[in-house]
């Protein structure tokens, strides 16, 4: 059976209404977290915290989006 999650809204995503916010959920076994947008719940990122912590610090740092000629992205 599927783990329940318990969502929570980024404290980001401020007090205007409507679904216009980032949403966290973590799951304990297997270790992961899950990002979602309110206005599509269905779609969901999901990662190691160690994974999502990489992508946090390289975008807190200045890192962007990469043009690439490849197909491979990681």
């Amino acid at each position: 059976m599927a783990q329940a999650l318990h969502w929570q809204k980024s404290t980001f995503s401020g007090g205007a209404e409507g679904n216009a916010c980032v949403e966290l959920a973590a799951a304990a076994v297997p270790a992961a977290l899950h990002l979602r947008e309110s206005d599509t719940p269905d779609a969901a990122l999901t990662a190691p915290p160690v994974a999502l912590a990489h992508l946090l610090a390289g975008i807190r740092g200045g890192l962007g989006p990469q043009r690439t000629t490849s197909k491979t992205f990681f």
